[in-house]
């Protein structure tokens, strides 16, 4: 039996990894945190909570990027995170993961409706534009879940402006899997 981790966002814990456990079917034994991975640092605090779950793991699918660049928690128009300590804390959190499963996969930063007030698609692309090359240097795998959900975006991005729709969350779970399994 295979073990994978799942670590993530909401577009993990209501969206893809709502699915992904029963896609994956009995040889898989799949690890996911019931709470909200947030933004990168909050994971990288996670990672000590469940370093005992995580450790072993064949595969880790993981994904941190919506709540870094909101910018709804303060007035001040800025991303919460900086690009900065954006790329300083997801190569942290790659490293540590690295040291914990065989494979880490990456999931890109979906977009969000371009009328969404607080998370901007130019943003998430530079955000994603920054970190992906870095973590290919790393060895960490690449799923871009960002372009498929712009394929159709408004089919795959619910009426809240930010989460997977029904449609959304199935694409990106058939994804995830084909990641996972290495397809």
């Amino acid at each position: 039996m295979k073990k994978v981790t799942l670590l993530g966002d909401s577009i993990r814990l209501i969206g893809y990894g709502t699915r992904v456990p029963q896609m994956l079917g009995d040889e898989y034994e799949v690890f996911q945190p019931e709470d909200n991975c947030r933004f990168v640092k909050y994971t990288l605090r996670m990672l000590f909570d469940f370093k005992a779950q995580i450790e072993g793991s064949d595969v880790i699918h993981w994904n941190n990027g919506l709540w870094d660049i909101s910018t709804r928690l303060f007035e001040d128009g800025k991303p919460f995170t900086s690009e900065e300590e954006y790329v300083e804390n997801m190569l942290r959190v790659a490293e540590l993961l690295k040291k914990m499963g065989k494979r880490v996969i990456f999931a890109t930063t979906t977009p969000v409706h371009n009328e969404h007030p607080y998370n901007d698609n130019a943003v998430i692309e530079r955000y994603n534009a920054l970190i992906v090359p870095k973590l290919k240097e790393l060895g960490i795998e690449i799923n871009d879940l960002h372009t498929t959900v712009m394929q159709d975006l408004y089919k795959y991005i619910g009426e809240d402006q930010i989460h997977l729709s029904e449609e959304g969350m199935e694409v990106c779970a058939r994804q995830v899997v084909k990641a996972i399994k290495g397809e």
